[in-house]
């Protein structure tokens, strides 16, 4: 049997990932805490882990998620760094319910 994945969901980490600067273009303006497009249970209508997300800007969310001027791993590439920023910038705050993503514990 396949196991269903538990996925982890975390306002207040959303809330705080929100509050950075953006971790592509440094602009402190609509911020967002954008989800992975890849992997970490996304599916069809359904976000990825909160544990999995990248302090965004609206331009580098949407650059990153439809964009037509970068390819696939170059997109992908760009939220991976953001990523890892976002999780290095609240390492010392980050809520202890809440996991690390494996690939930086």
């Amino acid at each position: 049997m396949i196991e269903k994945h538990q996925y982890v969901r975390s306002k207040k980490l959303l809330k705080m990932v929100a509050s950075l600067d953006c971790q592509v273009c440094g602009s402190g303006e609509m911020v967002q805490a954008a989800h992975t497009n890849w992997g970490g249970g996304k599916g069809r209508g359904i976000k990825a882990d909160d544990n999995l997300v990248a302090a965004l800007c609206l331009k580098c969310h949407y650059e990153i998620d439809q964009g037509k001027t970068l390819s696939k791993q170059e997109r992908q590439d760009l939220w991976q760094k953001a990523h890892i920023r976002t999780i290095l910038a609240l390492q010392n705050d980050w809520p202890e319910n809440v996991p690390l993503p494996t690939e930086i514990t």
